[in-house]
């Protein structure tokens, strides 16, 4: 919690207002807060002396939210779709639109290709799929890892472009889907944050 006016407890503090940067006596730094129409608050209580910044408290309360909000605003999370070689055109357009959706969130995307029973032996044909992937998603995203195989698996991942420069092509697929049919379809997707 943050100390205001009489709860700061050391007898000197370093006053930042303005240009000014003085250590000075708690009672009198108070004063000059009070003087000022304004209240003395603890910025840096670990210092010594602590430091403390003549503000309006209610001003300095806005500022943190408003730094915490757009701190938790730049989270980018790492969504997943997964696919297989023998997927219908109609569900490669969902899928695609699913990603279109992540990448156009912010998010970036991991596109994971698993290989089962005889589909093994053709693994030629899932880079192939994931160059396609590669391609359908230019317009939205750029390739950070590309295509590589490991066990029975292909997996890359996406990172979104900027706004500007991001154009949808299979939104359409989505049109017809109500939201809460996408929700609970969205079992295979799994969602975590980026570490970086």
């Amino acid at each position: 919690m943050t100390r205001v006016n009489h709860r700061i407890r050391a007898r000197e503090v370093r006053v930042v207002h303005g240009e000014k940067n003085v250590v000075m006596d708690t009672r009198e730094a108070i004063k000059l807060a009070k003087n000022a129409g304004m209240d003395l608050v603890e910025i840096a209580g670990n210092a010594t002396p602590p430091v403390c910044r003549i503000i309006e408290y209610g001003k300095y309360k806005y500022e943190l939210s408003k730094k915490k909000k757009a701190s938790e605003t730049h989270k980018q999370k790492t969504k997943e779709i997964q696919l297989r070689i023998a997927i219908d055109e109609h569900d490669y357009g969902i899928k695609l639109a699913r990603a279109e959706r992540f990448l156009g969130q912010g998010d970036k995307l991991h596109v994971q290709l698993r290989f089962r029973g005889r589909e093994n032996a053709h693994r030629n044909l899932g880079f192939d799929m994931m160059k396609k992937v590669c391609e359908d998603l230019a317009t939205m995203g750029k390739v950070d890892v590309r295509p590589n195989l490991k066990g029975r698996r292909i997996s890359m991942t996406l990172s979104p472009l900027p706004k500007p420069q991001q154009e949808r092509k299979f939104g359409r697929h989505l049109e017809h889907i109500s939201e809460e049919a996408l929700e609970a379809d969205e079992g295979d997707v799994d969602e975590h944050v980026d570490e970086h």
